[in-house]
């Protein structure tokens, strides 16, 4: 390797959202992440749904709907058929 061209390779601290912190190594002496093995869905077993930007709350919204799960979009394909067939 020729000195002096690659990064330094040191502690780290891992910072989750969750509020757990561990150390590792990289080339960063800080890391920040939103999940970690400590609340993930997958190592927990508990579903938590990460709402970016209202993402969720849209998706939800577009397909609520009555009978069939049909959303708006269900609703207005109905409509276009009666009208075809009137």
């Amino acid at each position: 390797m020729k000195p002096g061209i690659h990064p330094r390779y040191q502690r780290a601290t891992v910072q989750c959202a969750c509020g757990n912190n561990f150390v590792t190594r990289s080339t960063v002496p800080v890391i920040h992440v939103e999940v970690c093995g400590k609340c993930h869905p997958y190592f927990t077993g508990r579903q938590k749904l990460m709402d970016t930007a209202g993402r969720v709350e849209r998706f939800r919204q577009k397909y609520r709907g009555g009978a069939g799960g049909a959303g708006a979009a269900g609703a207005a394909g109905a409509a276009g058929a009666d009208k075809a067939a009137g």
